[in-house]
């Protein structure tokens, strides 16, 4: 099925805070209706995090979880993604919770440390914050690393064997690609793999066309035969993923990683950034896998043995 582009929509995420977006989904509801809304416009697979009802603060909580995982199951056969990132400041216990307690198809697994900056945000002086917790939780990443040490990283791939949930590895530098080889040649991680290249996050590296041709060939001479995707923030979104199609990988777009739909116009949906990517990969000769041509492509269990 090489026409076939699986195509992510990345509902919530940890990143942007409510007073970014009014769209920004935050109940469970929201964003329950989010994942669904994006698999009508082509979405093979919903990354999925969860945050506080009340004020949209980023949680790992597993009530919450199981109130979007089986309100978007009931109503459609998109795959759920669900994170092991959390949200900043997560404890390592928080974030894998999710793989033993509802054994996901699939699920994120960050591949390395970094820097993960949001507090250049608040140079914006016309961003009006609603609720008090969004400052502090922007400001706190100057001072702060997203830790996914090899210590780490053998206990999640323990997690992910035994429940069989296939990870989706998170590649934001080079390094990473070598941990990934590191891991397989020690057997935690099985092949073949699948890799989702994180572009454009202070701390990381920049969303650029020579970037991601480095390593996706860094990736093929390290790790021989492998599937991926490419995800970019903000104003990078579009341009990135397009790239991705043109070289024959898979995309990922949503509100997570960019509250526009275009320039100075702000994403009223995850569905209306499914539509515009899908548009531009049939204009390219690529058609949007459905759910099942991307659990058949990624080798996924089924959504019959998960735990929702």
């Amino acid at each position: 099925m090489s026409d076939k582009v699986i195509v992510t929509a990345a509902i919530t995420g940890a990143i942007h805070t409510p007073s970014m977006s009014p769209h920004l989904p935050i109940t469970p509801k929201q964003i329950a209706d989010e994942a669904v809304r994006a698999w009508e416009e082509g979405a093979a697979v919903a990354h999925i995090h969860v945050r506080n009802p009340e004020d949209g603060l980023p949680v790992s909580d597993l009530e919450l979880f199981k109130e979007v995982v089986t309100g978007v199951k009931s109503r459609c056969n998109i795959i759920l993604c669900l994170t092991t990132g959390g949200s900043l400041g997560a404890t390592t216990a928080q974030r894998v919770a999710v793989v033993p307690a509802f054994k996901p198809e699939l699920a994120s697994f960050n591949f390395g440390s970094i820097n993960f900056a949001l507090f250049h945000v608040l140079a914006n002086k016309n961003l009006q914050f609603k609720f008090e917790w969004e400052k502090q939780y922007l400001g706190m990443t100057e001072d702060y690393i997203f830790p996914n040490t090899f210590k780490t990283m053998r206990e999640y791939c323990q997690y992910f064997n035994e429940n069989d949930t296939k990870p989706e590895l998170e590649i934001y530098d080079l390094g990473m690609i070598n941990n990934v080889a590191f891991m397989l040649k020690r057997g935690f991680l099985k092949k073949p793999v699948y890799l989702q290249f994180v572009m454009g996050i202070l701390g990381a590296a920049p969303a650029t066309l020579e970037n991601l041709l480095f390593f996706y060939r860094t990736a093929r001479d390290t790790l021989g035969d492998f599937t991926w995707s490419v995800c970019a923030a903000g104003r990078h979104q579009i341009n990135m993923c397009t790239a991705s199609l043109l070289l024959g990988g898979n995309v990922r777009v949503g509100l997570e990683d960019n509250l526009y739909l275009e320039k100075g116009v702000m994403a009223g949906s995850n569905a209306e950034q499914v539509a515009k990517i899908v548009r531009i990969a049939r204009e390219l000769g690529r058609e949007p896998a459905t759910p099942d041509e991307a659990r058949q492509i990624l080798g996924l269990k089924g959504i019959d043995k998960v735990n929702f």
